[in-house]
């Protein structure tokens, strides 16, 4: 891959949620432009040769500095060795970013009620799509569901919150769903297929799935996606295409 595609960024600042769950933030060149939603491809110098992996963005298209939300992967090429990543640390960001995961994909059915279904770092694009104001603007319910294995996962709740809060003053259709797989004392504990088809989600959000009204985005992992989207398919909605449809996915991994 050619070097001359990308920018030489620094570390800024490392956040360590667990042992195996962080977030960093860089530089953010001015050339670097995106839309909530979007992700950026990173790479890493490993034994001289450049390793570069897909990232959605967390921070708002407006912030100066670029977020993003990493798991570890064991023996992985590229996140073993990310994981060390110190203040001050030089990364390679790819001057264009990639991804159809936007809110402007949605032609119909209107914007109304927006679900944003998420496992592990599959957050990260909401972060940046709740910190737009247009967002905001344009839906009059937004539920933010965020699964997870353990309490200990659940990453960004008070930004959750203080996003929420500034973002969304005076929107009163936010609700923040946390799903806790391994905990059977949580008050939502199944897969989110699970729970879709048997309506316990829609019950704890106190909205259903409507395909004349929902727009529902998913990302996470791989598994959950696929059948998440078959669960959603069988209440009803359908694939975003061309504009229309209720269900959009990401595609990088």
């Amino acid at each position: 891959m050619s070097i001359e595609k990308f920018s030489v960024e620094k570390v800024l600042l490392v956040h360590r949620w667990t042992n195996t769950l962080f977030s960093f933030t860089m530089t953010r060149p001015a050339h670097f432009k995106f839309t909530a939603g979007q992700f950026a491809r990173i790479g890493l110098m490993v034994d001289g040769e450049l390793v570069v992996r897909a990232y959605s963005v967390v921070s708002s298209p407006f912030d100066e500095t670029l977020e993003f939300f990493s798991i570890v992967v064991p023996e992985g090429a590229f996140t073993s060795n990310l994981q060390h990543l110190k203040v001050g640390d030089e990364l390679y960001l790819e001057k264009i970013s990639y991804g159809y995961l936007t809110l402007a994909r949605y032609q119909q059915p209107l914007p109304k009620d927006l679900w944003l279904l998420a496992t592990g770092t599959g957050l990260a694009p909401f972060l940046s799509m709740l910190q737009d104001f247009e967002t905001w603007n344009k839906y009059q319910h937004i539920n933010l569901v965020y699964s997870v294995r353990t309490a200990s996962e659940l990453a960004y709740v008070e930004r959750i919150q203080e996003i929420a809060a500034t973002f969304g003053e005076g929107h009163s259709g936010f609700q923040f769903v946390p799903i806790i797989t391994r905990d059977p004392n949580a008050k939502l504990h199944d897969r989110l297929p699970i729970l879709i088809a048997n309506g316990e989600l829609e019950k704890a959000v106190g909205l259903t799935f409507d395909p004349a009204t929902s727009h529902v985005m998913l990302c996470g992992n791989p598994q959950m996606v696929d059948d998440t989207k078959e669960a959603l398919k069988q209440r009803g909605l359908t694939m975003n295409r061309r504009g229309e449809g209720n269900i959009a996915v990401e595609n990088y991994w």
